[in-house]
């Protein structure tokens, strides 16, 4: 009689043995995993928190009045130059890749659904991944060289817009994709043409997300070496107003060269032009996410 009551409760034993060896098992694992996103994050934020503490400490102590009153003068004296270079053909990239890209964006989401939309933003990705010394190379050989132009902030900015163009248009792209359906709806009952619903309702309502595109895109500009050292080569003097024919300045330039200089004037240069270059960057992207965050809260 006791080996018929006690026999129901032998698979329930077993079922709760089992459940507690997978629940052993899956916290096993979920410690195991946990330890490498620690490891994954440790190998990526130490490395990048060391660099900017370094910038900081050894750019900041360098910071001076005289590297914004000043152009460099061999191996030491300031920053005018670089500071204002770096300025131009940032802005110069935008300016001429930002209305490209704008526009690029806008038809890759409107219209590129077919076949030679799909061929676009295949395209647009392949420019996205080409080194940026491969492009300043491309500039060298048919502007700096082949039309003449010597070094100059066109060269350079050309150069700088031709990497940023992609990324504008992608993040167009996502940022017109996101608006509702019902708005195009309402604006085609409203009587409004189509060039008219995409250039006074869609865009202005995808600002923010365009914003924050070019604004990515000019400080992934604010930070290129290599296809300005093809294309805008370097000076000492302040820029002229000539588009070509005249070399410019540019702070990462400073960073790349005078690092390498067996003279503490030249380092504590680099350290400052580093730590500009970061400032502006950081900037720049506090003020992307704030444009991102005010288009989630409208």
């Amino acid at each position: 009689m006791s080996s018929l009551v006690s026999s129901p409760t032998a698979p329930v034993s077993i079922a709760s043995e089992r459940v507690r060896r997978l629940q052993r098992r899956r916290s096993l694992f979920s410690g195991f995993f946990a330890v490498l996103c620690v490891l994954a994050f440790a190998i990526v934020v130490v490395p990048l928190a060391d660099i900017l503490w370094m910038t900081l400490v050894k750019g900041g102590s360098a910071v001076s009045p005289v590297l914004f009153t000043q152009v460099t003068n061999g191996i030491s004296g300031g920053l005018l130059n670089a500071i204002e270079g770096t300025l131009v053909l940032s802005g110069g990239a935008i300016l001429l890749g930002a209305p490209l890209g704008v526009l690029a964006g806008i038809y890759l989401s409107e219209y590129g659904n077919g076949r030679w939309g799909n061929t676009v933003r295949f395209l647009a990705d392949v420019l996205a991944g080409v080194p940026s010394i491969v492009l300043g190379y491309f500039v060298y050989v048919t502007l700096v060289i082949g039309m003449g132009w010597q070094f100059s902030a066109l060269a350079g900015a050309i150069t700088l817009a031709i990497m940023v163009m992609p990324y504008i248009a992608r993040f167009t792209e996502l940022a017109m994709r996101q608006n509702p359906t019902s708005l195009r709806e309402s604006a085609y009952a409203l009587g409004c043409k189509e060039h008219q619903v995409v250039l006074r309702v869609l865009l202005p309502a995808a600002r923010s997300g365009v914003i924050t595109g070019v604004l990515f895109a000019l400080a992934f500009s604010v930070g290129e070496t290599a296809p300005l050292i093809y294309t805008a080569g370097w000076s000492n003097y302040l820029w002229n107003g000539h588009l070509t024919q005249e070399p410019i300045g540019y702070l990462t330039y400073v960073i790349w060269n005078f690092i390498n200089e067996p003279f503490a004037s030249a380092h504590a240069l680099a350290y400052a032009a580093a730590f500009l270059v970061v400032a502006m960057v950081l900037v720049i992207n506090l003020v992307a996410r704030a444009f991102l965050t005010s288009k989630r809260t409208v």
